[in-house]
Parts: C-alpha cells; structure tokens; sequence
C-alpha cells in the first residue's frame, strides 16, 4: 500500500517528531528535580546516549515512546498499514540497539531504568513515578 500524503507532506510532519524534551521526558525530569536529584541530559559519551543521568547514583534513565520503541502488548503501539514492513525493520533496529546499549551500560556498572511513555499517562503517572522514586533510592 502506498503512503496516504506525497513526499513533501510526509518529510514535514516527520520533522516535526522531537527526540529531546518530550512531554514524557519533561515529567520525569520535573519530577526528579521537586525532589532533590540532579542529572545530566543526553550525555553522548554513553552507549545509547540516556535521557537522563544521575551520576551520582551510577543511574541511567530512558524514556522511550511506545510507538517508536515497539512496546509490546501496548495500545499506543500500533503498526501503520502502510510501508508495515520498512516500519517493521526500523522499530526492530531500534529494538535491537536499545538492547545493546543496555548491555553495555549494565557491564560498565550503570543502573537502566527503561519508562515507557504509556506508563506516564495519568492513570499511571503517580505509580511510575514512586517506583522510579524507590529504584533510585535502592
């Protein structure tokens, strides 16, 4: 099935997609600074390049959105009906390099926290965010 808007009309609205200060990102940051810690964005020298880093305690925090990331089992995770297979591969590379820099956080000794933009969503929120609270105090 071809794409439903022409070339153009496609590369302006995937441009329009941030991949820094998200909404999702920004609760948890807002939420991690009311209550005293203090972290370092998008530190490329890390596998991965996390979201969040808590330094001080050894603690990496990545907040992936469910379409981008392919959350399994998850509502907000739906394959478009066209060019499904392209999108298959891209979220399955992305799936695949999520893994490795976990890995490869978790053999230099970092803490990966993975919070998925679903579990940010009000009904959520509040949990996600006192489960976050107790893994860093842990």
């Amino acid at each position: 099935m071809a794409d439903v808007h022409d070339k153009a009309t496609r590369s302006y609205n995937m441009s329009r997609i941030k991949g820094k200060d998200t909404k999702p990102e920004m609760l948890v940051r807002r939420f991690l600074f009311a209550n005293g810690f203090r972290y370092r964005l998008n530190v490329k020298n890390l596998p991965g390049k996390p979201d969040i880093v808590l330094p001080k305690y050894k603690t990496v925090i990545f907040i992936n959105g469910c379409f981008w990331h392919g959350h399994k089992g998850c509502r907000y995770f739906v394959l478009p009906k066209t060019r499904t297979e392209w999108w298959l591969q891209k979220i399955k590379d992305t799936q695949k390099r999520d893994k490795e820099a976990e890995m490869a956080l978790q053999v230099a000794g970092w803490k990966v926290i993975t919070i998925w933009e679903c579990e940010l969503k009000s009904k959520q929120l509040e949990k996600t965010l006192l489960n976050l609270l107790s893994s860093l105090h842990d």
